[in-house]
């Protein structure tokens, strides 16, 4: 437990600055690459994110699975959060470029986000699985520009974007708990399908 906690926190700090050189660069392009920064160190680290986490519970549904991964959600999100108001302050130039991405996100309806993090979840545990399995980074690399671009939610970066725009509303908690759900589901997709391949007859 101790252990999920450090590293999620260390996820954490790995996802802020990755967050702060997205809304830094003038070029989303840019800024979408350079965000991979975040997961390459969290691959490479070891350190633990609830979005590439997820995705195993299809394989490991035990109590203490299910309580590190809810742990880590909950240390991801805080920390993201909080280091995204010490940016803020920082550098106040992030703060109005944030401010407008998040006031969208947050007119977005309930389903909406949900879908868009779905598709997210589903990139973030490919990315993972294929940086585990074949040992390259180029699943990080691709994937994460691939989501950003496409506009799908990641849960952890989104509270580190809210956390920046200054913005504190109960919508906040509405709009994350679809996120976190529709990341849930996009991560598990994948490697049940594979699970059920495998175990057919």
């Amino acid at each position: 437990m101790v252990k999920t906690i450090f590293g999620a926190v260390s996820a954490g700090i790995m996802i802020a600055i990755g967050g702060s050189v997205f809304l830094s660069c003038d070029s989303k392009y840019v800024g979408a690459v350079l965000l991979s920064v975040a997961l390459l160190c969290i691959s490479y680290l070891g350190y633990y994110l609830f979005t590439g986490k997820i995705g195993y519970l299809a394989n490991d549904f035990s109590k203490n699975n299910i309580l590190n991964l809810s742990v880590g959600l909950a240390f991801n999100l805080i920390v993201t959060f909080l280091l995204g108001m010490l940016i803020s302050f920082a550098f106040p130039n992030l703060t109005e470029k944030a401010y407008i991405m998040c006031t969208a996100k947050l007119e977005q309806e309930f389903f909406i986000t949900f879908i868009r993090a779905i598709f997210c979840g589903v990139l973030m545990y490919t990315a993972v699985e294929i940086f585990k399995e074949k040992k390259t980074p180029l699943g990080i690399i691709f994937c994460i520009p691939v989501f950003i671009l496409c506009g799908f939610e990641h849960s952890i970066a989104d509270m580190f974007y809210f956390g920046v725009s200054k913005i504190f509303t109960a919508k906040i908690l509405t709009f994350e708990l679809a996120a976190v759900l529709g990341n849930t589901v996009g991560g598990l997709i994948l490697p049940l399908l594979s699970k059920i391949s495998t175990n057919k007859p």
